[in-house]
C-alpha cells in the first residue's frame, strides 16, 4: 500500500505513487462507485463534481492501514479519524484552482486516489498544482488507474482539475491533525460564543483604542479576541492587557510568571485560530514555546486539545 512514494517540495509539499494499492484493493474501491448511494453534486461556476461519502463502506482493518501508511509517509501526528469521499466529474465539469487550506478543525492532509482506466490525454481530468491562483501549473497528475497524489493543506496548496470529456472517477482520503479536530472546533466557538469587546477591562480601552486607529483591522480584531479568552478564563486585568498587546505585536509577552506567559500564547492562539485558520509552522512554534511548562488547572480543558499528547491519543 502506497508503496515508494516520490516526494516534492514545489510548488507545496506532495507526494506521488505510481501504483497506491493492490489489485484487490482497486477492486474494492471501485466497487463504491456503482453503490445506490447519496449523491451531492456541486454546479457552481467554480467547482462542478459529484461527492459521496463512503467512510462506512470502507473496512475498519483498511482505515486504520492506511491511516497509519501516511502517518509514515507524512511524518504527521494524524488522528484515528479518516474520511472517505467518492468524486465523480462528467463531461464539461471542472474544478477552479483553490488551497482548501486548514480551517478550524478542518482535515489537514489529502490523498487523491484515481480510478480511470484507459485514460487518454483528451479525456482531461489532469490534476494540477500552482504556487499561486494567477500562475501557471507547475505539475500534473494525468488521473491515470490507480495514480495517487497526497499533499499538505495550507493556504498555499492551491490546484485544480482541468475540464473533463470523460467520466472521471476519484477517491479521497481526508486526514486531521492531533491539534485540529472537530472537538478542538467546537470549544473555540463555545468559548467565544456572543462575543462581545464590552467585556474588555477599562485598563485595555485607551490601548485598543489606540491600537485601532493605527493597525489594521483583523490585527485589532485578532488582539480583542485573545483578550476576551482571557477574560473568560479568569485572568487579571494585567494578563488581557499583556494578551492584547501581544496579540497586536505591540509588544512580547515576557512575563516572569509562568501560568500567565502559557495563557497569552494560548489564548493567542485560540484567537488565531478563530479568526484565520490552522497553520502548522504556527502551531510547531506553539508546541515548542510551551513544552515542559506546566499544564495549569483553568487552561487544562484547552490545553489539552491545542497541545494534546500523542501517545495518549493514539491509546483513546
Amino acid at each position: 500500500m502506497l508503496l515508494h512514494p516520490e516526494h516534492h517540495h514545489h510548488p507545496f509539499p506532495f507526494f506521488f505513487v505510481k501504483a497506491a494499492f493492490s489489485e484487490e484493493q482497486c477492486a474494492a474501491l471501485e466497487q463504491l462507485f456503482l453503490q445506490d448511494s447519496e449523491w451531492q453534486h456541486q454546479d457552481g461556476e467554480f467547482y462542478r463534481c459529484s461527492l459521496c461519502n463512503v467512510t462506512e463502506s470502507i473496512p475498519a482493518t483498511f482505515q486504520t492501514e492506511i491511516l497509519a501508511r501516511m502517518r509514515e509517509i507524512t511524518g504527521l501526528p494524524l488522528v484515528n479519524r479518516v474520511v472517505v469521499t467518492a468524486q465523480r466529474m462528467l463531461p464539461g465539469q471542472v474544478i477552479g484552482i483553490h488551497s482548501d487550506r486548514p480551517l478550524l478543525g478542518y482535515e489537514i492532509v489529502r490523498l487523491v486516489v484515481q480510478f480511470n482506466k484507459q485514460w487518454q490525454a483528451e479525456h482531461g481530468g489532469v490534476l494540477e498544482l500552482f504556487s499561486s491562483p494567477e500562475g501557471e501549473a507547475e505539475f500534473s497528475v494525468n488521473p491515470e488507474y490507480n495514480k495517487a497524489v497526497g499533499f499538505l493543506l495550507h493556504e498555499d496548496s492551491y490546484h485544480g482539475v482541468t475540464e473533463v470529456t470523460q467520466p472521471r472517477q476519484t477517491i479521497v482520503f481526508n486526514f486531521w491533525h492531533m491539534a485540529n479536530t472537530p472537538e478542538l472546533a467546537a470549544h473555540v466557538q463555545a468559548l467565544f460564543a456572543n462575543l462581545n469587546f464590552s467585556e474588555f477591562p477599562v485598563t485595555l480601552d485607551p490601548i485598543a483604542s489606540a491600537a485601532e486607529s493605527s493597525l489594521p483591522e483583523d490585527v485589532t480584531f485578532r488582539a480583542g479576541t485573545a483578550a476576551i479568552a482571557l477574560h473568560r478564563w479568569g485572568y487579571d486585568a494585567e494578563t488581557i492587557v499583556t494578551g492584547y498587546q501581544h496579540s497586536a505585536g505591540l509588544s512580547t509577552c515576557d512575563t516572569s510568571d509562568a501560568e500567565s506567559h502559557a495563557a497569552v500564547l494560548l489564548a493567542d492562539w485560540m484567537a488565531y485560530l478563530y479568526r484565520d485558520s490552522f497553520d502548522l509552522m504556527r502551531w510547531n512554534r506553539l508546541q515548542s514555546a510551551l513544552a515542559g511548562i506546566e499544564m495549569f488547572p483553568r487552561l487544562m480543558p484547552t490545553w489539552q486539545l491545542c497541545l494534546p499528547v500523542w501517545n495518549e491519543l493514539l491509546r483513546s
